[in-house]
């Protein structure tokens, strides 16, 4: 692993619109489409930290915490929160605004596990990450007890 850096190199945000096509029929946004915004942002943020191409090895975990409807904003932002030798742990958190009263809520956030992938198509070396904010610390602190549940689900279920 070659020498840490800060996370800010990874940090990512994009800024979507909620359409009617991005919606179920009570006028809230997809679950779907939410998890491919956070599939697409935590490559990007991933590939911003690794300089290489990535795939994703993992949703760890997403939490659908409120919705957003037709013309709401949302803010998806995603920054690498631990490393492995390949693997890159991405966090990301997705706001809601509601554009007529200025109001934001946090609809999702999510844990992914993206792999940094060579011209070869193998696992290739990722840098370390230097966390920034509080946030960032305690979850670069908690990353080891995480690879550690995800390795045992795997292993429970037939997997490496």
């Amino acid at each position: 692993m070659s020498q840490a850096i800060s996370s800010n190199v990874s940090r990512t945000i994009q800024t979507k619109l909620v359409l009617p096509p991005d919606t179920n029929h009570l006028g809230t946004i997809f679950g779907g489409k939410v998890l491919s915004y956070i599939d697409e942002i935590a490559a990007i943020s991933a590939m911003k930290h690794s300089k290489t191409a990535v795939v994703t090895a993992s949703i760890d975990t997403v939490n659908f915490l409120s919705s957003a409807k037709i013309g709401d904003i949302l803010i998806l932002e995603a920054v690498v929160v631990s490393t492995g030798t390949t693997s890159m742990e991405v966090y990301i958190k997705v706001e809601c605004e509601n554009l007529n009263t200025g109001e934001k809520q946090v609809t999702t956030n999510s844990l992914m596990t993206m792999v940094a992938v060579g011209a070869d198509g193998k696992p290739t070396s990722v840098p370390g990450v230097i966390p920034q904010t509080v946030e960032e610390q305690k979850l670069f602190r908690q990353s080891l007890e995480r690879k550690q549940r995800r390795l045992k689900i795997i292993e429970s279920i037939g997997g490496k």
